[in-house]
């Protein structure tokens, strides 16, 4: 779908607006390519009817009556000098409308992510970062073969797994190992070292879902992979097993096999073959100042475990979100997916999985479409539902099952940031990309809910995300100082919230998600708790990420009693501050009663015989942890007991 020149213009505005350079050498959004790029992100969403929202939006956007209803004043948005039209933007992030608040919210992510992609060097070098470090000349060459319809296709086979990622790899490897015949269908395309360049752009554009992007209400931000190997190719590498009181959580929620030994099994299985370790936790920048802090608080600073052989835990590391040029990175297409090709198994790329087959009360395989339109039917005799807690739900919705659990309990673990302006340079994007972990406020209950601390790599598009914008001159020196900053991220597990993921008439999901009162008191200690361990690590200003400023500067503006004051005040509903949720988990989840799950402790759907979920859809809750170790875990649980019962 193509954009108008009127629309074109109103984006221009926009974009302008937020980034407008400084005639000194700093580009516009507009004279770098980024309103383009703004405008090419937006034509790929694959949800058309939010594009018919934004083009609307856009055609209405520099008239008299959409400034009148906005901001009481009908001076149009063009009509406006730079400071207008930055009062104007600003009104949207203040209202106390959360409709106007999430709308401020995505033009801020629309504008200022691609600028940041785009802008290069102006942009990059006063903040100290290098840009893209281009393809290696020696990557290896690919090893993996992979497979694409290129007409309508039929395919026979035991099990189609439907995904390739965490879950879906893991099955895939353990279903053919077991000699079983297994087709496996992923949405997106391979990606591997000869792709990888470390670019941001080529990374998001590539390498992550550009649907959905945020919940329906606009409180979380949404964030997952695409491609071969899913999430594994562009995580970064946390490798935590399911915690004791959360395995015991689930199995008191009917799912008896979390506290055996066979779950013990498969957690020793998946954390052998991804070579999980504690030897390239070299502590980066931020690492470091982290564990200063909470050392300093007398709090304990522990290793993390990653699934990395050879890393080099600097500056090629800093970059492995965007995909590992170093193959690293253990991901399940250098692991269970190599394991499964070799066993027979076969890969299809650029496939999505429309609906599942049936017949006589039993899955018989799945029906889909390539990119180009070309139907896939694959007939087999049991299928594995792998596509993650979004898209899982949205297929078995699709597959006509009705128990009222899919799409229903969907948790996350939203996450924020405080950060510390240190003396020091942090450079966050250089580095192991999770080296330390502060687990101090994990248990805030007495039930093991609270938040867990950790750093992550901040290049400077995904920073954009979760600095707040006062105005365009402010924000600017506010990314400029990332190179001196500190980014705490503070990840909540979600206790009580109410998520669900339904689907629309077209087939896409609608994912609802709203924080309740007391995750949101939690998350509030957590805030107030991270910038504690800033202040003990020598921060001169600490700052949220709430889109109105909330900061106090240690011995000179504000202390701890006005900052945790301050943060109550502004509080956590929707558009007031940036929360994004990696791991998103729970929508068809496992129990003991149709009642109160989606599938038996097998896997298996208790709509459907022979359709079985290995996925983060499967969590009873939320695990508290990085999910990666757990849902591959409980996708070679799964696997195994399917490919007993198929032998």
């Amino acid at each position: 779908m193509t954009f108008s020149a009127r629309e074109r213009e109103a984006m221009r505005l926009i974009c302008d607006t937020f980034a407008p350079g400084d005639g000194a050498g700093v580009p516009a959004a507009s004279q770098c390519g980024a309103v383009d790029l703004t405008l090419e992100v937006a034509a790929a969403n694959p949800r058309a009817p939010e594009l018919r929202q934004l083009k609307g939006l856009l055609r209405i956007w520099d008239t008299r009556g959409f400034a009148l209803a906005l901001t009481g004043r009908p001076q149009r948005f063009s009509q406006r000098g730079q400071a207008g039209r930055e009062r104007f933007l600003l009104s949207l992030s203040d209202s106390n409308l959360a409709q106007k608040r999430a709308l401020f919210a995505a033009l801020k992510s629309a504008a200022l992510l691609p600028y940041y992609l785009r802008g290069g060097g102006p942009l990059w070098e006063p903040m100290g970062y290098s840009g893209p470090l281009g393809v290696r000349a020696d990557a290896p060459p690919r090893t993996l073969t992979t497979h694409r319809a290129t007409g309508a296709t039929t395919l026979d086979c035991d099990v189609v797994v439907v995904g390739s990622g965490a879950g879906g790899g893991t099955a895939a490897a353990v279903l053919a190992g077991a000699g079983l015949d297994v087709v496996v269908l992923e949405a997106g395309d391979h990606h591997d070292e000869n792709d990888f360049d470390g670019s941001e752009e080529s990374g998001f554009l590539n390498l992550y879902a550009l649907a959905p992007q945020a919940t329906a209400e606009g409180q979380i931000n949404l964030l997952a992979g695409r491609g071969l190997g899913g999430g594994t190719v562009v995580n970064y590498t946390t490798s935590f097993r399911t915690p004791d009181h959360v395995r015991q959580e689930w199995a008191d929620l009917g799912a008896k096999q979390f506290v055996t030994e066979e779950y013990d099994a498969a957690l020793d299985a998946v954390c052998a073959r991804l070579g999980v370790n504690t030897d390239h936790d070299r502590a980066a920048p931020r690492d470091a100042i982290l564990e200063r802090g909470a050392l300093a608080l007398g709090w304990e600073s522990a290793a993390m475990p990653r699934n990395v052989i050879g890393c080099d835990q600097g500056i090629e590391c800093g970059r492995c979100g965007m995909g590992c040029r170093l193959g690293a990175k253990q991901s399940v297409t250098k692991t269970w997916l190599e394991d499964a090709a070799a066993a027979g198994a076969r890969l299809y790329t650029g496939v999505t999985a429309r609906t599942v087959t049936q017949a006589n009360g039993r899955a018989t395989g799945v029906e889909g479409v390539t990119a180009e339109g070309h139907p896939v039917t694959v007939r087999a005799r049991a299928v594995v539902a792998a596509a993650g807690a979004i898209q899982t739900p949205a297929l078995l919705h699709r597959s006509g099952l009705t128990n009222p659990n899919v799409g229903a309990h969907l948790r996350l673990h939203p996450a924020t940031a405080v950060w510390g302006l240190m003396s020091e340079r942090v450079d966050p994007w250089v580095g192991a990309m999770q080296s330390r972990y502060v687990n101090k406020l994990t248990n805030l209950d007495g039930k093991g809910y609270g938040v867990l601390y950790e750093t992550a790599p901040i290049t400077p598009g995904l920073g954009t995300g979760f600095i707040g914008w006062r105005g365009s001159t402010a924000f600017r020196r506010r990314m400029i100082e990332l190179r001196d900053s500190l980014g705490i991220a503070v990840i909540l597990r979600d206790r009580d919230s109410v998520g669900t993921v339904r689907t629309k008439r077209d087939g896409e999901p609608v994912v609802r998600y709203k924080l309740s009162d007391g995750d949101s008191e939690h998350l509030v200690q957590g805030l107030v708790g991270a910038a504690r361990i800033a202040e003990a690590a020598g921060a001169s200003r600490i700052t949220t990420t709430h889109h109105q400023t909330v900061s106090y500067e240690p011995g000179a503006r504000g202390d701890l009693t006005s900052f945790e004051a301050d943060v109550r005040a502004a509080g956590t509903a929707p558009g007031r501050m940036t929360l994004a949720a990696l791991h998103i988990m729970g929508s068809a989840r496992m129990g003991d009663s149709s009642a109160t799950s989606a599938i038996d402790p097998d896997g298996q759907t208790w709509d459907l015989r022979d359709l079985y979920v290995a996925d983060g859809s499967c969590f009873p809750t939320a695990s508290g942890v990085n999910p990666m170790i757990s849902i591959e875990s409980i996708a070679y649980m799964t696997a195994t007991r399917l490919a007993t019962r198929l032998a």
